[in-house]
């Protein structure tokens, strides 16, 4: 029932939109609809097509909202501005529902130039994803306060943007899909590795990530960076049950049990990607997938085959001018001709990433490879410092407490 209600809800959402054009009003209809499903249905079962039956209800107590509103003065020109009197009425209870799934028009509201890219995670995770004000607010650190002011503020912004309910035009979908999937990127990369706080994953955030780019996929199947995405986000997905010991520690890949991977997870990232590197000219999304497939199908961390993961950094490079994928080009070139070569690349990264712990980290890891001891534990404290991810910091004071003590101090 919840799944089916979660499923449901922003194909509900969007067609209240559609139909009145008043996202806040709507989502509340919206809302009180989910409420009614939730109620009724396990007592006299659900109806044979839940869907029209959740729009008519929410139609109903939106209408039955509007007629309120139009009957207090103050607020009368406010409502015919942005509705039109015969849409106020309630449609009928056999009328026919629109068949059409508005959950991409939704999305592409969402994901709306006009807002930040942290409103624009708040409001899809609110509107799409059906999380609670309460529950995004934890996912992201803040007071629920702050949350609910942002989400306020993202509604209004997008009302204020007079944006028609629909698909963008086709001169402009590309970008808008894009940053549809940028968000969606972010908002799973959040939930894989937690910039901060006391967990390295929340793995409910990277869950709802990949359902929502499942839903994307499954809107638009023949879009290869869509699926790039969705295998990018399963084939590192997979993992996630061997990132972690039983306390909660950070093991890097190198360390993992292959074992505890997602098979079923690979398979399908593998299958995803491997169909749509065959319709042309490869995205971001699906260059990220292919290296994440190439990590998840070596049979050890030795077996890996680097120099084709240094190729597929370097055809990424050459559509993304990111200091990151640089930063893991670094890395890969490393391991496939040795530390020395690793570090000099690093080099040209010093200003792009010089805050930001990840370089530290990596520089420790090339200079341990090196022998580099001193050097390698230095730059181990100096990521921990920087870093706010609490597992991150105790697995990089390991590292550089470890090096101290010397070669054979216990790894554990």
């Amino acid at each position: 029932m919840e799944d089916l209600l979660r499923e449901l809800a922003p194909q509900v959402l969007g067609a209240v939109v559609r139909r009145f054009g008043h996202f806040a009003a709507a989502e509340d209809a919206t809302q009180e609809a989910l409420l009614a499903a939730a109620v009724q249905w396990p007592g006299e079962g659900v109806p044979g097509d839940p869907r029209a039956w959740l729009i008519t209800v929410a139609a109903r107590r939106l209408t039955d909202l509007l007629r309120s509103e139009q009957a207090r003065r103050r607020r009368e020109d406010a409502v015919a501005a942005w509705t039109l009197p015969d849409e106020w009425l309630a449609p009928a209870a056999d009328q026919p529902v629109s068949g059409a799934d508005d959950t991409l028009v939704l999305l592409f509201m969402c994901c709306h130039p006009s807002l930040s890219p942290s409103s624009q995670i708040a409001l899809t995770l609110r509107a799409v994803g059906g999380l609670t004000t309460a529950e995004i607010a934890r996912a992201f650190l803040v007071s629920e306060g702050t949350m609910t002011r942002r989400i306020t503020r993202a509604k209004q912004r997008v009302k204020d943007s007079g944006l028609p309910f629909r698909l963008p035009r086709a001169e402009e979908r590309a970008e808008r899909l894009g940053a549809v999937l940028h968000v969606l990127y972010l908002i799973f990369n959040e939930g894989y590795a937690s910039t901060s706080g006391p967990d390295l994953q929340r793995a409910e955030l990277a869950a709802e990530a990949i359902r929502l780019a499942r839903m994307v996929h499954r809107l638009l199947p023949d879009d290869p960076e869509v699926a790039g995405l969705l295998a990018l986000m399963l084939l590192t997905d997979a993992r996630r049950p061997a990132r972690t010991g039983p306390d909660g520690a950070l093991i890097p890949m190198a360390e993992q049990d292959r074992g505890l991977w997602d098979a079923d997870a690979v398979k399908e990232g593998v299958e995803l990607v491997t169909g749509a590197l065959k319709r042309g000219s490869p995205g971001p999304y699906q260059l990220q997938a292919a290296i994440a497939a190439v990590h998840d199908e070596a049979p050890s961390a030795e077996e890996t085959d680097w120099p084709q993961i240094v190729a597929l950094y370097e055809l990424l490079m050459r559509i993304s001018d990111n200091p990151m994928v640089a930063l893991n080009h670094a890395v890969a070139v490393a391991m496939a001709r040795g530390p020395l070569a690793g570090l000099h690349l690093l080099e040209r990264l010093q200003e792009p990433l010089m805050g930001d712990h990840r370089l530290h980290a990596v520089r420790g890891h090339l200079l341990e490879m090196a022998g580099d001891h001193a050097a390698a534990r230095d730059s181990y404290e100096e990521a921990a410092r920087r870093t706010t991810s609490f597992p991150q910091q105790r697995y990089l004071h390991g590292k550089a407490a470890r090096l101290s003590a010397g070669p054979d101090a216990p790894t554990a």
